[in-house]
């Protein structure tokens, strides 16, 4: 995960402006390359990249603590898909599912 701010850092000895970040991350947005999250307790926007065929395709595991997002084993996930289906007859969209919660090593 990033954020405008710290694209702007890292290309701060390019002569590149803030809007024009913005604009691209807008262009990403919509073209469904990136997608915009934000982290608990901070007002600041976050992008996650998004394009990658493999990542569509994965339930995805945000730690509330540290920030990093994960993707769900594909085994956990088709058994909670499974599960889901079974119990609710709720079918789960993979591609626009994040789970929220601690990870490993916040969890230690």
């Amino acid at each position: 995960m990033f954020s405008a701010k710290q694209i702007e850092e890292a290309l701060s000895d390019k002569e590149i402006s803030k809007s024009a970040i913005y604009r691209n991350l807008a262009e990403l947005e919509v073209e469904e390359k990136i997608r915009r999250c934000t982290k608990p307790g901070s007002r600041e926007t976050f992008y996650q990249f998004y394009d990658l065929q493999t990542c569509r395709n994965h339930i995805h595991l945000s730690c509330t603590k540290c920030g990093k997002i994960f993707h769900m084993e594909e085994d956990s996930a088709k058994k909670l898909a499974a599960a889901l289906a079974q119990f609710e007859g709720f079918e789960i969209n993979r591609a626009e599912s994040t789970l929220k919660g601690l990870c490993k090593e916040c969890h230690k």
